[in-house]
């Protein structure tokens, strides 16, 4: 019999298969590309943000994930399957909002929500998951309005609601909290972080740039290609060259402290906010800090007040994007 040595390697993990998945990825209408190069791999059990401006490609990249789209180039996959070759039955998998929702004029919100919901094969115990959806976007009480008499915002949350009520592993959502009031937008985003948290695969495409500190992964788009990538921390330090910080003085900074801070190894930037405050671009704050803290020390300054600065999202996506802003 065989025993394992101290020599032997260490067995690998299997790489975990991405959910979704484009390869060289192009689409066009006409002569114009929509979308064009688009490489891209969505791990399983996560929230991707797709964010831009409109006309950057959101819904069209939503589309091609979904097969409603076949790419002119490249391959779109979907939990292994080519998206546009995916049949009805294999489609139960994914869950779908449209930016326009899908929804009959003729019938009440609650007999819409019943009948998408049963088309995606809901079956037992269907009155209290719906109630609960109901709940979840601020319709309970309103079951019985005609779609014909909702609002825009009352649609696009009953078809939200619809999109969740068989519990897909994939979730695509084109602007799910557009026209959405901020504690109701919130509410959504805590729905989707614990349906992650059970291992469903999200997808959000927005413009809301500040929903992107919400995801795990961003992916900036910019005139049908991606800008960037990463996660949101990832992409501020990118933007803002490293981590920022703010250092407040009891009286002017003086020249020769600008000079010495410029020194420090970690510093990448100094800039003079006003006379007495000073901020720091730096490749990590936590590390960087006490350097700072002394370097001002040693000059004979006072420091009134240090922090960490988180930039506003709209400046990281004009800082990486430039002109097409959202």
């Amino acid at each position: 019999m065989s025993t394992a040595t101290a020599t032997d390697p260490t067995p690998s993990r299997p790489a975990v298969a991405p959910a979704l998945s484009f390869a060289g990825v192009g689409k066009r209408f006409g002569d114009d590309w929509v979308v064009r190069n688009m490489e891209l791999a969505i791990p399983p059990g996560s929230i991707t943000g797709l964010i831009g401006p409109s006309g950057c490609g959101k819904t069209t990249t939503i589309r091609l994930a979904v097969g409603a789209y076949r790419p002119d180039e490249g391959e779109v996959r979907l939990l292994g399957r080519i998206a546009h070759e995916m049949t009805t039955p294999e489609r139960v998998v994914l869950g779908y909002l449209p930016q326009e929702p899908i929804l009959l004029d003729e019938l009440s919100l609650w007999e819409n929500l019943t009948f998408l919901a049963g088309l995606n094969g809901v079956r037992f115990r269907r009155r209290a998951r719906l109630r609960s959806l109901l709940d979840l976007v601020d319709l309970r009480g309103e079951e019985r309005k005609l779609v014909s008499e909702a609002s825009g915002g009352m649609k696009r949350r009953l078809a939200l609601a619809a999109t969740l009520a068989h519990r897909p592993p994939v979730l695509m959502l084109d602007e799910p909290t557009a026209g959405i009031d901020p504690v109701l937008r919130r509410r959504f985003w805590e729905r989707f972080r614990s349906l992650r948290d059970e291992g469903h695969t999200i997808v959000v495409a927005t413009q809301y740039v500040g929903e992107a500190t919400d995801c795990d992964q961003v992916v900036l788009l910019s005139q049908g290609r991606i800008a960037a990538v990463g996660t949101p921390d990832e992409l501020r330090r990118r933007a803002m060259g490293g981590d920022l910080l703010d250092v407040s003085t009891t009286a002017p900074v003086q020249a020769t402290t600008l000079q010495s801070l410029s020194a420090i190894g970690p510093v990448r930037q100094v800039t003079m906010i006003d006379p007495q405050r000073v901020r720091l671009s730096v490749a990590d704050a936590a590390s960087t800090l006490p350097l700072v803290l002394d370097c001002f020390r040693d000059h004979g300054e006072e420091v009134a007040a240090s922090e960490e600065v988180s930039v506003d999202y709209d400046e990281v996506f004009i800082a990486l994007v430039g002109g097409d802003r959202p």
